[in-house]
């Protein structure tokens, strides 16, 4: 059978009307990923795989060729003294350089993560902190060929203005060769280099709202809306004039932003010369009225363009699951996934496509292991086979007649329009949009194009991804300010005086405590897993599962909710969930407490007890479950005053949900509920 992995490498435009970039992602993801991706599939001969590499991703990387201090907030921050900064930024550079996830990227560099823990820094520490959260991001490539790197990584501590100035030169010269050695790859046959519209726009969104309602019926979509099918144009042409500026050639494909998808934005994109597009199974399955998995993996023939299809059971198992498991059990789990495929179709070819760079940062040593253990493996198989998309346009084809509306999240749009926010910002780009039309005939062409730039910039899925509830970023506020500041140079450029209500957030301003609240007091409940009593958990602290979902999206597991807290004898915690879905299927919870090294593994068996009681490492540990789950951990044997906790929720020996959603939740056994924080 045929395997092809779709790696896609996109960063927002952080731009600000005057250029500079207001979030430093590019510049951290290039040292981490865009070079490491491809580095890893070369260094196994023979593989082959296909990056998808975005306009806005092209412009901003471009940017740190030459004194990328002048384009990027951070950095330029980050050269100047303590003393310079006002608390306001002093403020933003704690923030940012304390955003790793600290199990997987802060705990190997002891400086760092001594430093990460703490809440206030003298000078030196906050200098040497901003050097060891760059050190952090260095990807695999860099610490083991770049002696600079390796040199400041052994240092910990002590870092002189010369470091920094040694680094960032470093790491400039690094950033300047990712595209080179893209074209290298793509020359020896390794790689295929396919692109997406300009600003990583919904497509059918832009050419008509009401294909959120084709998708989902029950979508609320904003009044007054007009089609911007000009502006999916140029989306279009211009992606496609940049990527023959940086590579020299056209790109092989079009990776549809979000794999959003409809007949109409399908057939505009084929008109314009995309030959090969990708979206999800689920487009698929609605598209042929049929959820056989078998049909999955083929390329299709729609009306001349080559389409193919998403695996998202593969792709997740890559970018949410495995990062837990060790490298050589993931990988035997994965080849397995592949042999069922295989044995049913010898010629089946499965599309593994997904992010390419959000998830390695919670991988040990940057999913290094995993990879290299995978690529060992499938080079190993011999019924297994890797291509790109040159490869792929040559294989035969099904036909498709008709091409469901909808995205790789949920098979729908409702990530990027429908909830109230969402639909605020649609609406703010139909009223600049309506006043331009206005006024353009008054305006010479130089003024044209840059409010066009503005445009296509407000048009990106990435501002309406942050907006309503359904994902969360400390940064929420940041990137609104950036969405509306395109808008309001619209109107600047027009000489107009912008709308107030302009100038005021679209975004809830929201924290981690709008899906986290904190322990109020001591709570003793008595564990019968009844959830008979509210009053028991009256002062507990609460983690709502359910809203917790960053910069990657997938399906929510059957843990909406988790209540914790304990008393001076022990801890306590509580878990709502689907508890039907619990109940028929064969559950494990796993309970992992650090640095005490206690492991704990229960199967749920609601035929018996519904209890479970265990001393394990002399801890005394009890799980009951009914209504939900409740677990009681005595504290004697607990010598430690702070414990890290996580557990996995298991379902055929592969975990499905970790809790809480991304890390480890410390509780301090003498607490005064005023110290908590997610790591």
């Amino acid at each position: 059978m045929n395997l092809a992995f779709i790696w896609h490498m996109h960063q927002p435009d952080y731009r600000d009307e005057s250029g500079v970039m207001q979030m430093p992602w590019v510049f951290l993801h290039a040292i981490k990923d865009y070079y490491d991706m491809p580095w890893m599939i070369s260094r196994h001969s023979g593989l082959k795989a296909t990056f998808n590499i975005t306009p806005s991703l092209i412009l901003q990387l471009k940017l740190y060729y030459e004194n990328p201090q002048k384009s990027d907030k951070f950095l330029n921050l980050w050269l100047q003294d303590q003393s310079s900064l006002d608390m306001q930024n002093y403020k933003w550079m704690i923030k940012i350089c304390k955003s790793v996830p600290y199990e997987t990227m802060a705990a190997s560099i002891e400086s760092y993560s001594r430093l990460y823990k703490k809440e206030s820094y003298e000078d030196g520490e906050f200098f040497d902190l901003q050097v060891l959260f760059i050190l952090s991001w260095c990807g695999v490539y860099l610490r083991t060929n770049s002696r600079v790197v390796k040199d400041l990584l052994a240092k910990q501590r002590g870092y002189t203005y010369e470091d920094k100035l040694s680094l960032l030169e470093e790491l400039r010269e690094f950033i300047a060769g990712i595209f080179d050695y893209y074209i290298e790859l793509k020359k020896r046959g390794t790689l295929s280099l396919c692109t997406t519209p300009l600003n990583h726009p919904i497509l059918p969104l832009l050419l008509d709202v009401q294909s959120a309602t084709a998708a989902n019926p029950s979508t609320n979509t904003p009044e007054y809306s007009i089609s911007l099918k000009e502006d999916a144009v140029l989306h279009i042409q211009k992606a496609k004039d940049l990527f023959v500026k940086t590579f020299g050639f056209l790109p092989d494909g079009f990776w549809p932003a979000e794999g959003a998808v409809d007949e109409k934005s399908a057939a505009l994109l084929y008109d314009y010369g995309a030959e090969w597009i990708a979206t999800d199974e689920d487009i698929l399955f609605r598209s042929i009225s049929s959820k056989k998995r078998a049909a999955l993996y083929t390329p299709y023939d729609y009306n001349g363009m080559c389409i193919c299809f998403r695996d998202h059971q593969l792709s997740d198992l890559i970018g949410f699951t495995y990062r837990f498991w060790e490298a050589k059990i993931a990988v035997k789990d994965f080849i397995s996934s592949l042999l069922l495929i295989d044995k049913t179709d010898k010629s089946a070819t499965a599309f593994v496509i997904l992010d390419g760079e959000n998830a390695w940062e919670f991988y040990e040593n940057n999913a290094f292991y995993f990879f290299d253990e995978l690529y060992k493996s499938i080079n190993s198989t011999a019924w297994l086979n890797t291509l790109h998309i040159e490869d792929i346009k040559k294989l035969p084809r099904k036909k498709l007649n008709k091409l469901a509306a909808g995205s790789w999240i949920g098979g729908k749009l409702d990530t990027w329009i429908g909830q109230r926010e969402k639909n605020r910002a649609w609406e703010l780009i139909f009223i600049t949009k309506r006043d331009y039309e206005h006024h353009k005939e008054s305006l010479d062409d130089a003024l044209n194009a840059k409010i066009t730039e503005h445009f296509l910039a407000a048009e990106s899925s990435d501002w309406f991804w942050w907006y309503g509830d359904d994902h969360y970023t400390e940064f929420g506020l940041e990137y609104d300010a950036l969405f509306r500041s395109h808008l309001i140079c619209i109107y600047n450029l027009m000489q107009i005086e912008p709308p107030f209500d302009f100038f005021e957030p679209i975004i809830q301003k929201r924290s981690s405590k709008d899906f986290w609240i904190y322990p109020q007091s001591h709570i003793s409940p008595h564990i019968n897993g009844k959830n008979d009593s509210f009053f028991d958990w009256i002062g507990c602290g609460v983690v709502y599962e359910s809203k917790f979902y960053a910069t990657m999206d997938r399906k929510r597991g059957p843990i909406k909710k988790m209540l914790y807290g304990q008393d001076f004898e022990n801890i306590y915690f509580a878990f709502e969930a689907d508890m039907d879905e619990i109940k028929n299927f064969d559950f494990t919870l796993r309970t992992i407490i650090d640095p005490i090294g206690f492991d704990e593994e229960v199967s749920f068996d609601f035929e018996g007890k519904k209890e479970y009681k265990s001393k394990k490492s002399t801890i005394a540990y009890e799980v009951a479950y009914e209504d939900w789950v409740e677990i009681k951990i005595a504290k004697n044997a607990i010598k430690k005053q702070k414990l890290y906790f996580r557990f996995e929720l298991s379902k055929d020996d592969m975990v499905i949900q970790v809790l809480p959603g991304f890390g480890m939740l410390e509780i301090d056994t003498q607490s005064d509920f005023s110290d908590r924080w997610f790591v």
